[in-house]
C-alpha cells in the first residue's frame, strides 16, 4: 500500500468537508471528491472516523511547522507573526487560507472533542504545544530585555492561546473581523508585554 493514494483521499476530505460540513459528510461524498470508491477509501481507513483523525492530525502538524518557522529578527517580531499566522482572513483568491466553511468544518471537528477521546487527546497534545511555543517567545523576549520581566511567560501564552481560539470561534459564528483580532491583540502585546511599548505593529 503506497502513501501517495491515502494522501489524495486526505486531500479530498478537505473539499468534502469545505462542502457539507461535519454533521454530513459521508465517506461517499469523500470518494467522490477523489474519484475512487468507497471500497478504495476503506482499503486505506477503516471508517470515517479513522479519516477524520488522520486529517486532523494533517491540520494540526501543518500549523505547528508554521509556527515552528515564524518571520522575524527578535521573539517579538516572531510572536506577532505567530499571531498573524492564526488570525489569517480567508481570501477566494489565496490557496493557503482556508475559506469560511472550511473554518467552520474545522469548528465542527473540534466541537466533537467532548465526544470523541482521540479528537480530545490531539487537541489536548496540540494545546500543550502552542502553550509552549508562545511561552518560549515570551521567555526569550525577557531574556532579551524586550518584553517585561515581572510578566509571566505561562500567563501570556494562556492569555493569548485563549484569546487566540475566542477570535476564530467568533469569526466562525458571527464573522467577527480577524483584522479587528488582530489589531487589539498586537496593542495588548505593545501595551503590556513590551518595556518600551515603542516596537512597530505590523500593520
Amino acid at each position: 500500500m503506497t502513501q501517495e493514494p491515502a494522501d489524495d483521499i486526505v486531500d479530498a476530505t478537505y473539499c468534502a468537508l469545505c462542502k457539507h460540513g461535519y454533521a454530513e459528510l459521508t465517506m461517499q461524498d469523500i470518494a467522490d471528491e477523489c474519484d475512487k470508491s468507497k471500497a478504495a477509501l476503506h482499503y486505506h481507513f477503516d471508517s470515517k472516523q479513522a479519516l477524520l483523525e488522520t486529517f486532523l492530525d494533517g491540520l494540526l502538524d501543518d500549523f505547528e511547522t508554521r509556527i515552528a518557522d515564524l518571520d522575524g529578527d527578535d521573539p517579538v517580531e516572531r510572536l506577532f507573526d505567530l499571531v498573524d499566522t492564526a488570525l489569517t482572513p480567508p481570501t477566494d483568491d489565496d490557496d493557503e487560507s482556508p475559506d469560511a466553511e472550511f473554518k467552520t468544518a474545522v469548528l465542527e471537528l473540534k466541537a466533537q472533542a467532548p465526544y470523541e477521546p482521540i479528537y480530545r487527546e490531539r487537541l489536548s497534545a496540540f494545546d500543550q504545544r502552542l502553550q509552549a511555543r508562545i511561552e518560549s517567545l515570551v521567555a526569550e523576549g525577557i531574556d532579551q530585555g524586550l518584553i517585561v520581566a515581572e510578566r509571566d511567560p505561562s500567563d501570556v501564552a494562556t492569555f493569548v492561546k485563549t484569546y487566540l481560539t475566542g477570535a476564530q470561534t467568533r469569526f466562525v459564528a458571527t464573522g467577527a473581523s480577524f483584522e479587528e483580532s488582530r489589531r487589539l491583540l498586537h496593542e495588548y502585546v505593545r501595551t503590556e508585554l513590551l518595556v518600551d511599548g515603542e516596537a512597530e505593529v505590523p500593520a
